[in-house]
Parts: C-alpha cells; sequence; structure tokens
C-alpha cells in the first residue's frame, strides 16, 4: 500500500511540474498569493503570443543570474516579440516583503519592461515543481510551450545558447 501512495504522489507532482516541450499547467498568482506590482492577478496564460524568460527567483539569490538579465537587456530584443517575467519567491527569504517590494520597485526602474510577480505562498513551487531557495530560468515559446528550463546559476556558455534559443524562435 505504501509504495502504491508513493508512486500515486510522484504521478501527481509529475502532471503539475512544468516540462519540456509542453504548455505548463495553468496557474494564477493573485490575492493572499501575491500578483503582479500593480496588485492585479498574474496568469501563466500570460506566457503566450511572445518568447518569455521567466526568471523564478529567491530573493536570496537575486544577483545569481543577472548576468543573464543584463545580456538579454543589452541584446535589446523587439519587446513585440521577446520579454521577460521576474518572479520573486517571498516565501523563500527572512526578508521583510516591505523592504523586497522597495527592492522590486528600483528593478522594475532599471528593467521597465519586465513584469514584475510576487509569490508569497511559493505557488509555482507547488503548482509547477520549481526549485525552492534558488534562482530558476524557464524560457516560453510564442506558444506558451517550455523551450528551456535550469535550477541555478547559468554559464557564460549557456547565456550564448539562450540568446541563439530565442533568435531562434522569433
Amino acid at each position: 500500500m505504501k509504495k502504491i501512495l508513493i508512486g500515486l504522489s510522484f504521478l501527481l507532482v509529475s502532471l503539475s511540474a512544468v516540462e519540456l516541450g509542453k504548455i505548463a499547467p495553468s496557474v494564477t498568482i493573485e490575492g493572499e498569493n501575491g500578483g503582479k506590482l500593480d496588485g492585479t492577478a498574474w496568469h501563466s496564460s500570460m506566457l503566450k503570443g511572445k518568447v518569455y524568460t521567466v526568471f523564478y527567483v529567491d530573493p536570496d539569490e537575486r544577483d545569481l543570474n543577472n548576468p543573464l538579465a543584463d545580456a538579454l537587456k543589452a541584446r535589446k530584443f523587439d519587446r513585440k516579440k521577446v520579454n521577460s517575467v521576474a518572479i520573486i519567491n517571498l516565501a523563500a527569504t527572512w526578508i521583510p516583503n516591505m523592504v523586497l517590494e522597495s527592492l522590486l520597485k528600483k528593478k522594475q526602474k532599471k528593467f521597465p519592461d519586465t513584469i514584475y510577480v510576487k509569490d508569497k505562498k511559493k505557488v509555482l513551487v507547488d503548482k509547477w515543481s520549481l526549485a525552492d531557495d534558488n534562482s530558476d530560468i524557464l524560457i516560453f515559446d510564442q506558444k506558451g510551450r517550455l523551450i528551456y528550463k535550469k535550477f541555478g546559476q547559468v554559464s557564460d556558455e549557456e547565456i550564448k545558447k539562450i540568446i541563439a534559443l530565442i533568435e531562434k524562435m522569433i
């Protein structure tokens, strides 16, 4: 019986995990769970129509993938075709939300085209099986299919591959 329950648990996790080549399971972050900086809801269905790079970040790891963010900004992709979303895992840190929201507003000024989302309850850790306490990178094509996934720091070589992948998709 125990083996059956463990097997069912893995099946349920895999059904909700975001998988390469597939559209991510539908998720909404709103209300007490968080949402966009302006207070409105964020829906995973918004990851369509453009190539989107999603940064899912523990605030304690916020600088880990700055080289990728800077490379994307320097490339100056057409914002009608390429955009980014930074989802901040607020539940992964001891830093008070008020302090983090101030930092997010500063980041918004540096990256004005990026959509910033607050995840106050680890919604994407639970719903998409993302790595907690890390800096995760997800890239979605125009149809909303996941085409790249990395948990942790991307190397300089990976940054070149990511830029090439995005260029190929647009």
